[in-house]
């Protein structure tokens, strides 16, 4: 049985919490308050520490087999350069970081170990789109459209971008096994900078074009991945779809029926985490390495001037 040491307790590290115990792996539970503290000890932390700052409080986390750092986003680089010591891998909630120097300095001293928990990698609608492509019913690849909005942001540390375009970086990663460069990005600035964003990533002119809309000012969720090629389509339309639509043929041609396609129900969180279980147990690694991290730091960070959000 794997132990975890879990950085944060919070909205989205009592899920990974759950899906740990769930997995029947122990875990160490840091986090500052002692509200948190109190309440990890409750569902059945292992144990509970504020910090890992002084080398006696490090000392207390060495026998665990690995992290998971779902701390907020502007705290991963200090967790992550504290835990570096350690020498054992860690699994981190993308994005990476939100410093393009501290990223490539993570990848530089620890890349091997360090792993970037990009849940949709692990959606069994997104992984049904990338065997398509990769099978090649659906031709050449001509496009990818993703569109993510939603309302609010519940993160208060980050902006809206920093926390949806990593998702759909990810796909486009998983797809079509690249990551196109940046070529246009815009924004309304509706209601604060960093609550939307529409862009365009290729390379050169004939490689895919792949368009990514975000926005947390939109009262209707809409999450969407279509794939279009030369010879069919084919889309996931929503988060808790368990089928994916595939239409054969092109528009205006021989365009044939939709049908749907079955990819079943699996949790995207749960098999992130079972699969770094199997790691810490002598397996593969998990599928996003600290390098795709990285790209995706500077991927954004792109697009934020492109955008015009950074000089």
């Amino acid at each position: 049985m794997a132990t975890v040491g879990l950085f944060g307790f919070g909205r989205w590290g009592k899920l990974i919490f759950r899906d740990l115990r769930i997995l029947g792996a122990e875990v160490r539970v840091i986090v500052p308050s002692e509200e948190s503290q109190r309440a990890a000890l409750a569902a059945g932390a292992m144990s509970v520490q504020a910090d890992c700052v002084t080398s006696d409080e490090l000392e207390a986390l060495a026998d665990v087999d690995g992290y998971v750092v779902a701390a907020p986003t502007v705290l991963h680089a200090e967790i992550l350069f504290k835990l570096v010591a350690t020498r054992k891998p860690i699994f981190v909630e993308k994005p990476f970081a939100v410093d393009r120097d501290a990223s490539r300095k993570l990848v530089d001293v620890a890349g091997e170990r360090i792993f970037i928990m990009d849940k949709w990698r692990y959606h069994p609608g997104i992984d049904k789109l990338a065997e398509l492509v990769r099978s090649g019913v659906l031709g050449d690849i001509v496009a990818l459209r993703s569109f993510r909005l939603g309302w609010d942001n519940p993160h208060r540390d980050v902006d809206a971008i920093w926390i949806l375009v990593p998702h759909d970086l990810s796909i486009v990663q998983h797809i079509i096994g690249t990551l196109p460069a940046p070529r246009l990005a815009m924004s309304l600035g509706a209601n604060g900078i960093g609550n939307d964003l529409l862009a365009i990533l290729q390379d050169g002119d004939s490689g895919p074009k792949v368009t990514i809309e975000i926005s947390a000012n939109h009262p209707v969720s809409r999450r969407a991945v279509t794939v279009i090629g030369t010879k069919g389509s084919a889309q996931l339309g929503d988060s808790y779809d368990d089928s994916v639509v595939f239409a054969a043929g092109v528009p205006n041609g021989t365009a044939g029926k939709p049908e749907l396609i079955p990819v079943g129900a699996q949790m995207p969180l749960l098999a992130e985490l079972r699969a770094f279980l199997a790691h810490l147990a002598g397996g593969p690694p998990p599928l996003s390495p600290a390098i795709d991290g990285l790209r995706v730091v500077e991927h954004i960070i792109t697009l934020r001037k492109l955008a015009g959000m950074l000089s």
